[in-house]
């Protein structure tokens, strides 16, 4: 039966599409060639001098994001995954998992100042938590975290986790948070005792990656490999929502002053979700990106969101020494993408 459509249910059906469309959608506004044919991994933003660190192989490419520029890099820092800004101390830290260590540098001059041996293998995620001026290398292979003292550039401790770290957020009152791939779950750290406070399970999460925080709200926000991420009260652990992201997730991020939560997909995708409330999660976009775009990072002033990627090659024939054999990448097809809101 046909259904005649009045002047009332007509413009109900434009507020609802109104209601529907996103207020400022996000796109792919420009795309930063860089030269190479080496792996990736991690992005990071430093708010204070507007730069953004790409890790690349074996150094770390330094753009200037107001002119969306090269401005310099950090070499010698092979099998590098990702970068930590100590602002107040004028210091950058960077992880360089295939030599087992953290390279301290300048974040004026971008000069290396000394390298510190990690008290576990490969060294990935890394953060510096302000409340105990720590500096925490996550090491994957060790299934540990190396404890830095950021003042003296000291190691001070190892924390042991008896599982395969990923991601890690500080909350800037004393907890840091990391996903244990491995485990399904989230730890929650003691910065200043070097201890685990607790362990969180996630249930209907596998293999969380990329961990974003809405610090104002107690909100943990764990991307899962099984296309969910799930949002975790930080004070108690407990899971208040679960929203469908894309494939092949490796990163997260929250823009505190939009409420939005982002998470980027190896399948070409970025999730954005709304936080209406503390409680309640809705998707309101999905952004197209490339495919193997799938680590972030985010200027909060601009509301930029900066990704990285490349072309890869075919994966060559399995052997026995080598059973998953990873693709190369395609000679100087790695890029920044940067996605802006539309302000239109």
């Amino acid at each position: 039966m046909k259904r005649r459509i009045t002047s009332c249910s007509f413009a109900t059906l434009v507020l609802l599409a109104a209601v529907a469309a996103p207020a400022n959608a996000y796109h792919v506004a420009r795309e930063i060639k860089l030269p190479g044919a080496e792996g990736w991994d991690c992005l990071a933003f430093d708010s204070r001098r507007a730069r953004l660190y790409v890790t690349h192989g074996t150094h770390v490419e330094v753009l200037d994001a107001a002119k969306l520029s090269l401005a310099g890099s950090i070499a010698d820092t092979p099998g590098v995954h990702g970068v930590a800004i100590a602002d107040s101390l004028g210091r950058g830290y960077v992880s360089a998992g295939a030599s087992g260590s953290v390279v301290v540098f300048d974040l004026k001059s971008l000069a290396r100042i000394v390298e510190i041996k990690t008290t576990g293998e490969n060294p990935d995620a890394i953060l510096y938590e302000p409340t105990s001026r720590r500096v925490f290398a996550f090491n994957g292979r060790g299934r540990n975290v190396t404890a830095i003292d950021a003042r003296k550039n000291e190691v001070v401790g190892t924390i042991a986790l008896d599982a395969k770290p990923e991601f890690a957020v500080a909350d800037g009152a004393g907890r840091v948070f990391v996903n244990l791939e491995d485990r399904n779950s989230i730890a929650a750290i003691d910065p200043k005792g070097l201890a685990v406070a607790a362990t969180w399970p996630l249930a209907n999460c596998e293999e969380p990656t990329g961990l974003a925080i809405d610090r104002a709200h107690h909100r943990l926000f764990a991307a899962c490999g099984n296309k969910v991420m799930v949002v975790v009260d930080s004070t108690t652990g407990h899971a208040v929502a679960e929203v469908p992201i894309g494939a092949g997730v490796d990163g997260a991020e929250f823009d505190p002053s939009r409420q939005l939560a982002f998470a980027p997909g190896g399948d070409g995708t970025l999730t954005v979700i709304k936080e209406e409330t503390p409680n309640r999660f809705a998707v309101v976009e999905t952004v197209t990106t490339k495919a193997g775009a799938r680590t972030m990072t985010l200027d909060e002033r601009t509301h930029r969101v900066f990704l990285s990627t490349a072309q890869r090659n075919p994966p060559p024939a399995a052997t026995p020494e080598q059973p998953h054999p990873r693709p190369t990448v395609v000679p100087d097809t790695f890029e920044v993408l940067v996605v802006e809101p539309d302000t239109r």
